[in-house]
Order: structure tokens, then C-alpha cells, then sequence
């Protein structure tokens, strides 16, 4: 049996290490984590830059890999507690944007500024209960290559945006968006697609 399955089998174990990483009450990593341990489990790409002033909130029982010169910038938040965390190479995070993991940024994508990506949504099933002491319902996000999501964006759990698709600043992202579009509003609805044939990006007709 592995130390991790070990601590895990063990309750008194497990809640003293998670009571060494990270606070009950204040659900970050402790400072001899962000300076001694992650370093060596996170992964950091050649030429990436991390701003001083934003919150990498990372643990180190779930990844945070970031690639070749990928940008986040300042006041930023990101969370790993829940899940993954993988940048791509040359993604670019806008000032103020929250990610919080399981969240996936493809080679090329980007955000613009205080866009909202959350892999997980607050347990609500049990009405007798406060949602914070509820199970996570985790659905991860991904964001393909070159797609970029426009500023005060909002994208919701489970929801993949597809390669080189635009989302136009101030949008809902509730659902699903196919490669090679434009979706606006909220909820972000498709309103272009890229039409190979004619090389332009073409109205789609509303039914």
C-alpha cells in the first residue's frame, strides 16, 4: 500500500495532513506549501509568467501544469482543490479572472478581463441542508485551442468551448459551444459560424 493510500485509509492521519496544507477555515494552502512543495509537483513551462499580485490557490493532490509562455495576470484567482487545473502553452488569463478547477485552457486560448470559469457547482439536492456542507457536483470545463472568452464572461460547469470559437464579452456560457463560432449573450447562444468553403464567418439563421 502506498503513504497516500495509507493516509487516506486512516481518518485521524488524513485530517492531519489536510490540517498541515491547508486552514478548516480558510481553504488555502499554508506557506510552507506554496514555497516548498508545490514548486516541485507543479509543472511551469519555459518563459510562463505568474503575476505577483494574483491568488494561486494550488494543492498539491491535484495538478497545476502551465505551458510554454503562458500568462496569468494580476489579481487573478485559480483553485486546484477540486480538480485539475492545465494550461496550455501561450494561453493568456485576463486581469481578474477566477478559474477553479477542473478546468482545461487549450495552446492558444485565452480570457479577457474578470472572466468567471468554475469545473463545479455547489450541492443543493438536499433542501434541509446549507450548500456549502453539500457534496461538489464536479464537472470539468474545457477550453479548446485558440478559443478566446470574452471580458465579465461567465462559463458554468461541464461545458467545453470549441477550438478558435469567440465569446463575446458579458456572456453566460450554460452549454456546449461548437469549434469555429461566434456565441454571444446570456444564455451564449451561437450567432457565426466560419465557413471553410467561402473562408468568412456567416450568420447562422434562427429557427
Amino acid at each position: 500500500m502506498s503513504i497516500i493510500a495509507k493516509i487516506k485509509s486512516n481518518d485521524r492521519t488524513k485530517k492531519l495532513v489536510l490540517w498541515l496544507i491547508t486552514p478548516k477555515r480558510n481553504p488555502r494552502p499554508r506557506l510552507w506549501v506554496r514555497w516548498l512543495l508545490n514548486p516541485f509537483i507543479h509543472k511551469k513551462g519555459k518563459g510562463a509568467l505568474i503575476r505577483r499580485r494574483s491568488r494561486i490557490d494550488v494543492f498539491p493532490w491535484n495538478r497545476f501544469d502551465i505551458g510554454k509562455l503562458t500568462t496569468i495576470e494580476d489579481f487573478c484567482t485559480v483553485n486546484n482543490g477540486s480538480g485539475n487545473v492545465l494550461l496550455g502553452d501561450r494561453v493568456r488569463v485576463g486581469i481578474g479572472s477566477v478559474i477553479i478547477g477542473p478546468v482545461t485552457m487549450g495552446s492558444g486560448s485565452g480570457t479577457g478581463q474578470h472572466v468567471f470559469i468554475s469545473g463545479f457547482n455547489h450541492g443543493y439536492k438536499d433542501g434541509s441542508l446549507n450548500s456549502s456542507v453539500q457534496p461538489l457536483d464536479i464537472k470539468g470545463v474545457v477550453i479548446e485551442e485558440d478559443a478566446h472568452i470574452g471580458a465579465n464572461s461567465v462559463v458554468t460547469a461541464g461545458v467545453t468551448i470549441g477550438k478558435r470559437t469567440q465569446i463575446g464579452a458579458g456572456s453566460v456560457v450554460t452549454k456546449s459551444i461548437p469549434p469555429f463560432c461566434i456565441a454571444v449573450g446570456n444564455p451564449c447562444r451561437v450567432i457565426k459560424k466560419f465557413n471553410f468553403e467561402t473562408n468568412q464567418w456567416e450568420k447562422v439563421v434562427s429557427v
